[in-house]
């Protein structure tokens, strides 16, 4: 992917090296409810269905306290991903800026644009308590994006799925979502799902994720027509990436079943399929996974 001379957001804010949570003498431990088996079990079910993990534990654990302790910065350069990442980063959320400011503008809206939290393994968001262990994830309360850059490690080892441009579709995708609320999409669905049964409120959060890989696409089409920043195998890194995350794949790395009613973001073949449409068009019309 061709970046280095793209222009560099200024809404990242860079908290890596800062410390995260710990209760009592320095184990983490929520009210004494949730054994470390429990706890994994959280973070895996946070991470399938993209939400801060915070948000499930507060409910099983009926909401009590958690105490923090203070952060210190470490010295420059310590703490997770490189600075090189880093400037990558600002420089995909730059190009997301610059997409959709167009896309809004020329549909007579005015886009506004997310934050980016750069962090190690664990700060808080406008959802609560958020860790690098859940993966990437984009919080509608305070319209931001939350990454930890160790993710893109495990995008490339864990999940086979190296590159810049795989990286660059994990922040795009994201950014979608920050669209999609924009949009007043989230709300609706995040409604709909409260009055409905497991296996409904499964199958739209998986159109909501497979429109927000779409939206990705979207955008490199139109970051590649204006910039040119698709390189040979750019494609095929986002197509392994969108592969590599989807829900079958990762329950049979788990050893578990696929079951389909059960999704929460969608098949290999699904998600390859919407970014595909997206990056294919550029156009937010040919997005529509709830038609």
């Amino acid at each position: 992917m061709e970046w280095r001379s793209g222009r560099r957001s200024s809404n990242v804010e860079d908290r890596r090296g800062m410390g995260g949570m710990r209760m009592g003498g320095g184990a983490m431990r929520v009210g004494g409810g949730i054994g470390g088996l429990g706890l994994v079990g959280i973070l895996v079910v946070s991470w399938l269905l993209g939400i801060d993990p915070s948000m499930i534990i507060g409910a099983i654990d009926g909401g009590g306290p958690v105490e923090t302790r203070q952060e210190q910065p470490r010295q420059s350069g310590a703490g997770s991903g490189s600075d090189e990442q880093a400037e990558f980063t600002r420089v995909v959320l730059g190009s997301t800026e610059d997409v959709w400011h167009e896309l809004f503008q020329a549909d007579g809206q005015t886009y506004q644009e997310p934050g980016l939290i750069l962090f190690t393994d664990a700060t808080q968001s406008g959802c609560g308590f958020a860790q690098g262990a859940t993966g990437p994830f984009y919080c509608p309360g305070d319209r931001k994006v939350y990454l930890d850059l160790g993710f893109f490690d495990e995008l490339s080892q864990r999940f086979g799925a190296p590159g810049d441009f795989a990286q660059a579709y994990v922040i795009a995708h994201e950014v979608g979502h920050h669209v999609q609320n924009l949009l007043g999409i989230l709300p609706q669905v995040h409604e709909a799902q409260a009055g409905a049964d497991q296996a409904s409120a499964n199958a739209l959060s998986v159109r909501v994720e497979l429109q927000a890989d779409c939206l990705a696409g979207v955008w490199a089409n139109r970051a590649d027509r204006s910039r040119g920043v698709i390189e040979p195998g750019d494609v095929e890194e986002a197509l392994g990436a969108a592969a590599s995350v989807g829900d079958d794949r990762i329950m049979r790395a788990a050893g578990r079943r696929a079951s389909p009613e059960s999704f929460t973001h969608g098949s290999s073949e699904q998600r390859v399929e919407w970014f595909n449409r997206g990056l294919e068009s550029g156009e937010v019309s040919d997005c529509n996974t709830f038609g």
